[in-house]
């Protein structure tokens, strides 16, 4: 794909290519996170632990807020209104969104 001239595709082909991509970047997540998975296990056993037992001894295990805010470009970017606000919040106001318009 690196000698695709993007100039000279027709939008129907442009999209076409997203589909493809968008599909392929959710193909490459799901795989990068069972690397992830295994590598973390793997780390996990070397102390003899496993990763069930390393995540009931947090103490912010399964206290993950509730996501208030949804960046309507991306969805898959949101934020529970708690901590540092994400820069697609930033951007988003400083463009004259108002906060109640990213509400979920």
């Amino acid at each position: 794909m690196s000698g695709t001239n993007l100039e000279k595709m027709s939008r129907k082909e442009l999209l076409e290519m997203r589909e493809k991509v968008e599909k392929a970047l959710i193909d490459a997540e799901k795989r990068e996170r069972k690397e992830a998975l295994k590598a973390a296990e793997k780390a996990a056993a070397e102390f003899g632990f496993s990763l069930s037992e390393l995540a009931k001894d947090n103490p912010t295990s399964g206290k993950i807020a509730k996501a208030k805010y949804r960046n309507p470009a991306d969805p898959k970017q949101t934020w529970s209104g708690r901590g540092r606000k994400p820069q697609w919040l930033h951007d988003a106001l400083k463009s004259g969104a108002d906060i109640s318009d990213l509400e979920i």
